[in-house]
């Protein structure tokens, strides 16, 4: 019991200490996680699953920037450097995929596509609109947003709409 409430009690007081995000809100990475590992469970279609872990890919990107121009390691060209840390995340994101038969499956489509590279490439490309749609928008209200936790609103929102409407059309 003792144990229970050092852990608890160091949790707590460690949030005294937190830092403000300086790239995609954690919170918007601990949603998509979670959505993840709810549709698992839920048995929800890839395409949807798709759909959490491309906008997972994006923030996971983002900080990894983040973290390196943070830091100053621009390693030669910090655009060639972006680019293939890109690449490397979807590789190693999509590589264990094909490798284990889970992308792949010739029943598994969805526009001649499979289910969760569609997911996967639209979940990714929407996270990264939302995400500079809140940039912009709080850009043009002087660095504010227009209401509280705008920046996890926006990116988790689109893909819980996006997730309705393959819902909708896969079904």
């Amino acid at each position: 019991m003792k144990k229970k409430l050092a852990i608890i009690s160091a949790g707590a007081f460690s949030l005294l200490f937190a830092l403000p995000a300086k790239a995609i809100c954690p919170v918007c990475v601990v949603a998509v996680g979670a959505g993840l590992g709810l549709s698992e469970y839920l048995g929800i279609d890839d395409s949807i699953a798709g759909l959490w872990i491309g906008g997972l890919t994006v923030s996971m990107i983002i900080w990894n920037i983040n973290w390196f121009n943070k830091k100053n390691w621009l390693f030669g060209n910090k655009d060639l450097r972006d680019i293939l840390l890109t690449i490397l995340y979807y590789v190693l994101i999509i590589w264990p995929l094909v490798n284990k038969g889970i992308v792949g499956q010739p029943l598994n489509k969805f526009w001649g596509v499979d289910k969760l590279l569609l997911g996967i490439s639209i979940g990714s490309v929407f996270f990264v609109t939302a995400n500079l749609s809140y940039n912009y928008l709080k850009k043009k209200n002087n660095n504010h947003a227009y209401f509280p936790f705008q920046k996890v609103v926006m990116p988790v929102g689109i893909l819980l709409i996006l997730s309705f409407v393959f819902y909708f059309l896969t079904k």
